[in-house]
């Protein structure tokens, strides 16, 4: 028997708003309210889209608090959409606990397809496609240089998100790890206006962008060891 979907996850577009699905639309305007990681942010995506559904706030910071409300109003009959600022939820971003948290109350859920950036990154990058491993977010200070040092002699592809004021540091890092010469490509403000991908080894990506202006959200992707 085909159960009813009483949660959707929302991909939302990481720049260009053309991005968004057909689906994405039709569910977003269906559902009883909305989960949003940040409603100023997503208010304007509801308001270029015509939709007005009631927003809740939903986020890394009170994502414990709120999961056991979420599902309390999901077992009651309601049906909700989870989005992020950008993106897919649960990628780097919330969605992972309340996830969990459906599955074991036995409530049905559905993921949409949709934007994420690091699949546009990874084919921009020329880098080997079909093996790769997605590591995220670095740890900003404790566990760093544990987690770098673990991936010296990984031999798939290497997919990070990064942040601007964070690039250079990292750069640096990982090539005093992995060495200069190593392969890499830097893709900021993909789908925008001004998407930029460079491509060299970390040795020229920190010469590159020790006298460029970093702005927007990146991915950095990096050749695994020969």
């Amino acid at each position: 028997m085909e159960q009813t979907v009483q949660l959707y996850l929302v991909p939302t577009p990481i720049g260009n708003l053309e991005d968004i699905t057909l689906r994405a639309i039709n569910t977003l305007q269906s559902v009883d309210f909305i989960l949003a990681e940040d409603t100023r942010t997503s208010g304007k995506l509801l308001k270029h889209l015509a939709i007005n559904k009631p927003l809740q706030s939903y986020h890394i910071f009170n994502e414990h608090g709120t999961v056991e409300k979420v599902i309390k109003r999901l077992q009651a009959g309601e049906t909700a959409a989870l989005i992020t600022d950008a993106g897919t939820p649960g990628i780097s971003d919330p969605g992972f606990l309340l996830v969990r948290a459906c599955i074991k109350e036995d409530i049905t859920i559905s993921s949409l397809p949709g934007a994420t950036a690091f699949v546009p990154a990874l084919v921009n990058s020329g880098l080997p496609n079909d093996r790769f491993i997605f590591e995220g977010f670095l740890p900003h200070k404790k566990g760093r240089k544990t987690r770098i040092d673990a991936l010296k002699d990984e031999e798939r592809t290497m997919v990070f998100y990064e942040s601007p004021h964070r690039l250079l540091k990292t750069l640096e890092q990982l090539g005093e790890v992995f060495g200069e010469d190593r392969q890499a490509c830097v893709s900021r403000e993909l789908s925008k206006l001004h998407e930029e991908n460079v491509r060299g080894t970390l040795a020229e990506l920190l010469q590159y962008y020790q006298s460029h202006v970093l702005k927007g959200e990146i991915v950095l992707t990096i050749a695994g060891k020969k």
